[in-house]
């Protein structure tokens, strides 16, 4: 009787070790299976930004520009997928309106807003860029046909999106000019209002070298750190993470013409042409916030 008992314990172990190894199994597959998924989604965006940033609606002067703006890996460490809302500040001539709004056309929305073209504030130069960037999308519709052009200005015109309907709002290089307009952090209250919660704010932009004076900043055009995660915060938001995907340690700031003396500005013409073209493009912080 002993020995039946035994036996019985004996299997009822054995059922139970193969349970849980079958549970276990069960649940490393479902991790690989998220994985893989994770995996495809990643893949799957890499596939669908390949074509675009190189596409023929791109001119040979934009498509240059990659090697600089690393404009894949930036909107990846963003976590921008194509079914998303997506407002960008301030798009300028359009160079990442040429990756957004193809890459969001067809399952999610590109928001452009630009320079206010009703704005009292707007001086006539802005305007000019900002009927040029519009008449840009008109001429391709079957690119651009899906954006919704919006504008801002501080104080007239705040509202860049519906309150709360964007999944990210991106800015790229902007504010620097929003602190010479004094009015940085009224801009960066408009993008937490338009994100949804738990939405992300995407930044790049010039950066300096830590302990940099306002004054310095603002007649430079590269900005620290510490002060555009001042500003986020202020209105908000919570630092996430950054990345060096923008960085150029060959970019030693100071400058005759600030950040302009750079490309693709250029500012001195051809006095040091070559010296400032191996430098390239600006370094640059790429900082991503989170609205809680």
């Amino acid at each position: 009787m002993m020995l039946k008992n035994r036996i019985s314990q004996l299997a009822a172990i054995a059922v139970l070790l193969s349970s849980s190894a079958m549970n276990v199994s069960a649940n490393h597959q479902g991790e690989e299976g998220d994985q893989s998924l994770h995996d495809h989604k990643r893949v799957s965006l890499h596939e669908s930004i390949q074509p675009i940033i190189t596409g023929d609606h791109r001119s040979d002067k934009n498509i240059t520009r990659n090697v600089y703006r690393h404009p894949e890996a930036t909107l990846n460490f963003l976590g921008v997928r194509s079914d998303m809302t997506v407002v960008e500040i301030w798009p300028g001539g359009g160079w990442y309106s040429e990756i957004l709004a193809p890459l969001l056309k067809d399952n999610g929305q590109y928001y452009a807003a630009g320079f206010s073209l009703v704005a009292k504030r707007t001086p006539d130069w802005r305007k000019n860029y900002q009927r040029k960037f519009e008449a840009k999308l008109k001429q391709n519709p079957e690119i651009y046909g899906k954006t919704i052009i919006s504008d801002l200005s501080i104080p007239e015109r705040p509202e860049v999106a519906p309150a709360g309907s964007a999944d990210r709002v991106l800015t790229f290089r902007n504010v620097h000019n929003w602190m010479k307009g004094e009015y940085a952090q009224d801009v960066f209250n408009s993008m937490f209002n338009a994100l949804k919660p738990n939405g992300i704010l995407g930044v790049v932009e010039h950066r300096a070298n830590p302990g940099t004076s306002l004054e310095d900043m603002i007649s430079s055009g590269y900005v620290t750190e510490a002060h555009v995660i001042k500003l986020a915060e202020t209105a908000g938001f919570k630092l996430d993470a950054k990345s060096e995907v923008n960085a150029n340690a060959r970019d030693g700031k100071i400058h005759p013409k600030g950040v302009w003396t750079l490309p693709p500005s250029l500012r001195l013409g051809e006095k040091n042409r070559d010296k400032y073209l191996a430098i390239g493009e600006s370094d640059r912080m790429t900082l991503k916030f989170v609205k809680l």
